[in-house]
């Protein structure tokens, strides 16, 4: 039975007709998990999430090619505007790769302004995507501050299956629809660092990302 939070973020998604087809795939399909951790960057937040997130990823079927997804919802959260949500996503990122045991997936960069960067977690690779309801897309508009975290090997299974250009053109095309725009921050894995894109929020040349890895610190 659907607790009242997967029913509010199965209205949003399905019967206010988002334009992310992946999403509403999950959602019909009911293969998405979605958990209340009120308070996003607590550090009992953390500690709660990515014991959720490594049970998630040990129990995912890698050799499925149905699309699932997991959505952390932090409902005691008040986002005023998009920066902010900004600065709290990083946050909560930094402090779960502050957390995190595992070494990076060594098939993305662990650097936020490469091209190939990509977060990771228990050694896997994810694409997030930061929600709010302050967001100027529409399509990021949730009803609570929440991270969907969808990994990355799902991506690159949808272009080895011939599929990923079709699915990208029809969300575009859909969120066009819903807004009268592309979302500009919208790039293909390879192209630009798609951590440009987890917030949401439309970023300029001079943006630095506030995402504080832990690797990365050691160097220096």
């Amino acid at each position: 039975m659907k607790t009242n939070l997967e029913k509010k973020y199965s209205q949003w998604i399905l019967e206010e007709d988002h334009p992310c087809i992946m999403s509403q795939t999950v959602f019909s399909q009911e293969n998405v998990i979605v958990r209340d951790y009120s308070k996003i960057g607590f550090p009992t937040t953390t500690q709660r999430l990515l014991k959720d997130l490594k049970y998630y990823i040990k129990n995912y079927d890698f050799e499925s090619n149905d699309f699932q997804s997991f959505i952390a919802v932090f409902s005691d959260s008040k986002i005023v505007d998009e920066d902010e949500f900004e600065l709290v996503l990083w946050k909560q990122l930094s402090d779960l790769n502050k957390t995190d045991n595992h070494a990076w997936d060594p098939s993305v960069s662990n650097d936020p302004e490469d091209e190939n960067f990509s977060f990771s977690l228990a050694g896997h690779a994810f694409y997030v995507v930061g929600m709010h309801p302050k967001s100027s897309r529409k399509a990021r508009r949730s009803p609570y501050p929440s991270i969907a975290f969808n990994l990355h090997i799902q991506f690159e299974k949808l272009r080895e299956m011939g599929a990923y250009h079709k699915v990208r053109d029809k969300i575009r095309e859909r969120d066009i629809h819903l807004q009268g725009s592309i979302n500009p921050m919208l790039e293909d894995f390879g192209e630009s660092s798609e951590a440009k894109q987890y917030s949401g929020k439309a970023t300029g040349e001079e943006w630095v990302c506030p995402f504080l890895n832990k690797s990365l610190l050691n160097k220096f």
